[in-house]
């Protein structure tokens, strides 16, 4: 069954030449802080509250903020284990090789923690790797979070960043997300995909990838006119 759906079939003839890439639940096939959660024993209670800010349902820095305090007291060795438990998305590696072999930038832009994010960024090897800090004091979770992805707009942000630094604009930027965190995302970069997102995402994308499968981005990005 192909799980790709083309949702704005405009002809795209502008070239793109940085790849934005969610992680949670796109490049990883987890939430890392749910992770964080059930190895704090509040498991359930935080999935719920990530689910529904991903759907929209909650404002997303006040449900970040909330779930970040029910971390309290997590040690920072069981917060490492949970971490390095979580599994890569289905076909990531391959993504991300393929797009930096056609001559992409690539960046993650998480709403995770580095504690998670520095290590899989740099195992698929990222240019740029931005995600919040979960804040420990004498190994112990103080329940605070740093960071400049702490609001609903704030990856399109971090994005205007990147992209100065690479020397290009938004609009020759393609993105990767899942949830309404992306939205803001999606709606300023010159091309979007929302890959087995929550519905809310899907108007502003302009692909669709229905599927846990991240090889099928690879033939979107293909066609795509490459980087020069």
């Amino acid at each position: 069954m192909d799980c790709i759906q083309n949702k704005k079939r405009n002809q795209i003839k502008k070239g793109f030449n940085l790849m934005i890439f969610d992680m949670d639940s796109t490049l990883i096939d987890a939430e890392t802080i749910n992770e964080l959660a059930y190895a704090a024993g509040v498991g359930d209670k935080v999935a719920n509250l990530t689910e529904r800010a991903m759907k929209g349902e909650l404002d997303y820095g006040t449900a970040l903020k909330y779930r970040v305090k029910l971390l309290k007291g997590l040690r920072i060795e069981d917060a490492i284990s949970a971490t390095q438990k979580m599994p890569l998305m289905k076909g990531a590696v391959k993504l991300v090789n393929t797009v930096k072999k056609i001559g992409y930038k690539t960046a993650m832009i998480s709403g995770g923690f580095t504690i998670s994010a520095n290590r899989i960024g740099k195992l698929l090897g990222m240019d740029y790797i931005v995600a919040n800090e979960l804040v420990f004091k004498n190994g112990v979770a103080t329940g605070e979070v740093l960071g400049k992805l702490t609001e609903q707009n704030s990856k399109e942000l971090v994005m205007l960043e990147i992209a100065k630094q690479v020397g290009v604009e938004p609009s020759e930027c393609v993105v990767i997300g899942d949830g309404a965190n992306d939205i803001y995302l999606c709606k300023r970069a010159g091309y979007s995909i929302a890959f087995n997102c929550k519905p809310i995402l899907e108007k502003y994308a302009d692909v669709v990838i229905t599927c846990k499968d991240l090889e099928k981005v690879i033939p979107v990005i293909c066609n795509l006119k490459a980087p020069p």
